[in-house]
């Protein structure tokens, strides 16, 4: 796929290669001149106030330099709203929460002393559910709710544990109620699930002589780790520096302020000696957000033509203890509330909810996995009861671009994408009329699914990026972005983009993967598949304004106008004529005449963006353009669901998106990670909680993350590439996009298989088991026929 360009749609290598062979750094290898290790305690309750933390039996042992409680931190910290001590202080809100930090010489020493660490507890009720948390009476989990700070777009409900409530209104659902011949009215839920990242958190902190605070940790966006820590701690932004190394993977778990925090805050107290805390799997279990369990009502009705008319709902997010980025991706279920269809009528509220387990954040997709799961399903059951083929139906529906209103009420973009066509080529390469191939062994029943989905980065306004692009005396080019790298290869995709416009080989195109925020420019963050989108057009336009540089001083060199020149295969020429030219090697510092006289000076290009036309949204209604871009995929499947077992597998996966790929390698890439980590979601991964709060499984031991043997035999993934105005080379984002359509589209095809419809996630065989008998009995009966006969 090489869309007339030599590098950009080109499957160009990946270069960090440094990965492989061990040369990566990631900030588990940071190591410091004096440094120490932080330890946490944690509490063995869910919901307790704290009588006592004793340290002395700690504190004798050899190595131990001292103990922090979260009495020596009195600072509130958060990314939407301050609710989240640095350490417990009064009470403890899940199990696990952190009450003590014990910093010692070494690692080993450390666990010993936190071991050593007294502490009494008064257990009070926890509420371990979204319902029990809404229900009447429920202990509030944080009685000061209303005076902490936040964001002005969270609108949390004090006296209760509604940490955030969002509200869509478009026309009049009520009233559209009688206007239907066919409503479905259903409650989906999932457990809460782990991102599974390879690289558990690390982080080190320390402070210069200066006051200055640096940190090193692993994380997605150094700009929103400098700016929250710097709010938090009250400490002007100039005095915090943030270095990003690799990170092992983020998925939206890494995404804002961390635990940074504990190690900035105990290298302060001991007068800026450098720290370091670096979690194991089970710690980053317990003290790193998940993502949340969801509990969404929907109640949407049709005409027997098959035309959507309202849709109702009440959508919760599991919170957790703390707010995190949960109560902004609430947000984005909501204002997306209907997938990618037209519906006219609509009434949604949106709620996180707090409870007394490990606080959840967000997750790749940002809240429209969670809709994609419920509403997908949604759509499959109102075309059965309607008599309309699935397909037709979301057809039917899709939303138009240039035409269609959206559910926050702005007219969807002419060049928006084409939902429709990833519906229907979707069902296409899945075959979705064609009746499956029967197996050759009768209790093993096949089916197929589709789902659809849409997406667009919810960001502020004034989410700006920028780069800087300098050209070096060997022709070669250094750019320098803000823009996180954690294995999505977005700088080898912005390195293609400098390739194409220069004319020079992608290997002369220099990128770092690591960065600090007083060395490099201004990237707001890395998050909502919007790297590629906004970076990469910051990155177009200082390569325009170096251009423009490099044709000007070669117009003088020259003795030409500036539009006469052209840049080409790494060189400057005069247009039409082929033997003028100068390479770029020679302008990188200005040109010089034979004389001795030296125009211009070093070339250094600039470049900045911010989305256009998104806008804040109205707190009663939702109305407003809340994304600069929305990109559309659907995905289909093949299942075999074996009535013996109730294990369900996916023998074929397709993936279809609109969106324009700058490189085919990397988005192949990304769609078949997402069709795997999809499956783990639809069929395996939960986070277990027992009565008193505890995690069953926090391990990869006993969280059951999807294998080699559950890929399914066979993938594709296609793009429609549809261009996107205002875009880099058109191209949008689709890394999160690939995640998006599996839990649906497998809960469809199981149903197509065998009937039976499950609407908890993940569909485990016992839950399989439990809808079988309650749905299809009767296949219960006609499997002890099949075994007597085998």
């Amino acid at each position: 796929m090489s869309l007339g360009f030599r590098y950009v749609g080109q499957p160009v290598r990946r270069f960090d290669v440094d990965k492989v062979y061990g040369g990566a750094l990631f900030a588990s290898d940071i190591e410091l001149p004096g440094m120490l290790w932080i330890k946490l305690v944690s509490a063995p309750y869910a919901h307790a106030r704290i009588k006592r933390i004793d340290p002395s039996e700690a504190l004798k042992i050899p190595g131990v330099v001292a103990v922090f409680t979260g009495e020596d931190f009195p600072y509130k910290v958060g990314i939407y709203a301050a609710d989240r001590d640095v350490l417990a202080r009064g009470k403890v809100l899940y199990y696990g929460h952190p009450i003590a930090a014990v910093v010692a010489e070494s690692l080993d020493i450390a666990e010993r002393a936190a071991e050593a660490i007294d502490a009494e507890f008064e257990p009070l009720p926890a509420v371990l559910s979204i319902e029990e948390a809404l229900s009447p009476g429920a202990p509030v989990i944080h009685e000061r709710l209303g005076e902490y700070r936040r964001a002005s777009f969270i609108n949390p409900v004090p006296g209760t544990n509604i940490a955030n409530r969002v509200k869509l209104r478009k026309g009049d659902a009520q009233k559209a109620i009688g206007e239907v011949d066919v409503v479905v009215e259903e409650t989906y839920r999932s457990d809460p699930q782990s991102h599974a990242y390879m690289e558990t958190w690390a982080g080190a902190a320390a402070i210069r002589s200066d006051g200055t605070v640096e940190v090193w940790s692993s994380h997605q966006s150094p700009f929103a780790v400098r700016n929250l820590l710097a709010m938090s701690l009250g400490l002007p932004i100039s005095k915090v520096v943030v270095h990003h190394l690799y990170t092992g993977g983020g998925f939206g778990g890494k995404a804002g302020l961390l635990l940074e925090h504990i190690p900035v805050l105990i290298s302060m107290k001991l007068g800026g000696r450098p720290v370091f805390l670096q979690l194991n799997r089970e710690e980053n279990f317990y003290y790193m957000a998940q993502k949340p369990g969801f509990l969404f009502k929907m109640k949407t009705g049709a005409t027997k033509d098959g035309r959507l008319v309202f849709h109702i709902g009440e959508y919760y997010l599991d919170a957790g203890a703390y707010a995190d980025y949960t109560v902004n991706v609430i947000r984005s279920s909501t204002f997306m509330a209907t997938g990618p269809y037209e519906i006219p009528h609509i009434h949604v509220d949106g709620y996180a909810v707090y409870t007394n387990k490990v606080p959840t954040t967000a997750f790749r997709g940002f809240g429209i996995l969670e809709l994609t799961a419920s509403f997908e399903q949604q759509m499959d059951i109102l075309a059965e009861k309607l008599g309309i083929d699935p397909i037709e139906f979301r057809l039917k529906n899709a939303v138009r671009p240039g035409v269609s209103i959206t559910p926050t009420q702005e007219v969807l973009a002419e060049d928006a994408g084409d939902p429709a066509g990833v519906i229907r080529r979707a069902a296409e390469l899945i075959g979705y009329h064609t009746p499956p191939q029967r197996s050759d062994e009768p209790w093993k029943i096949r089916g197929k699914g589709i789902a659809a989905a849409w997406k667009g980065p919810v960001q502020p306004p004034n989410a700006a990026s920028s780069a800087i692009v300098k050209l070096n005396e060997d022709g070669s080019v250094d750019v320098l972005v803000g823009t996180g790298e954690f294995g999505q290869g977005t700088i080898i995709a912005l390195a293609q983009i400098v390739a194409e416009e220069l004319g020079i080989p992608v290997e002369k195109v220099r990128i770092s993967p690591y960065r600090s925020t007083d060395l490099v420019p201004y990237t707001w963050q890395t998050v909502g598949s919007r790297g590629l989108y906004s970076d990469g057009q910051a990155l177009v336009r200082a390569l325009q304004d170096l251009k423009d540089q490099i044709k000007e001083v070669a117009a003088r060199a020259f003795n030409v106008f500036k539009d006469e020149v052209e840049i080409r295969d790494g060189k400057a020429c005069v247009s039409g004529k082929h033997g003028e030219c100068i390479s770029l090697e020679r302008l990188a510092l200005g040109y010089t005449f034979p004389s001795g006289e030296t125009i211009h000076g070093p070339i250094i290009g600039r470049g900045s963006h911010v989305p256009s036309g998104t806008t804040y949204l109205d707190p009663e209604t939702g109305k407003g353009n809340p994304k600069p871009f929305v990109t559309f995929v659907a995905g289909g499947v093949e299942v075999e669901v074996d009535l013996v077992t109730m294990q369900v597998r996916v023998l074929k996966a397709v993936l279809v998106t609109d969106a324009k790929i700058i490189n085919p390698g990397l988005a192949e890439g990304q769609a078949y990670g997402g069709i795997l980590m999809g499956i783990g979601l639809a069929l395996k991964e939960a986070i277990g909680f027992d009565e008193i709060g505890a995690l069953r499984n926090p391990s990869f031991l006993e969280y059951r993350l999807p294998r080699v043997e559950d890929m399914p035999v066979e993938m594709v993934f296609e793009s429609l590439n549809v261009p996107q105005r205002n875009a880099p080379y058109g191209a949008k984002g689709v890394g999160e996009l690939t995640a998006l359509p599996w839990q649906a589209a497998i809960a469809n095809a199981i149903y197509r298989a065998i009937g039976v419809r499950v609407k908890e996630y993940p569909i485990t065989p016992e839950r399989l088991l439990k809808a079988v008998k309650e749905q299809r009995p009767d296949i219960i009966t006609e499997l002890r026929k099949i075994m007597v006969g085998v």
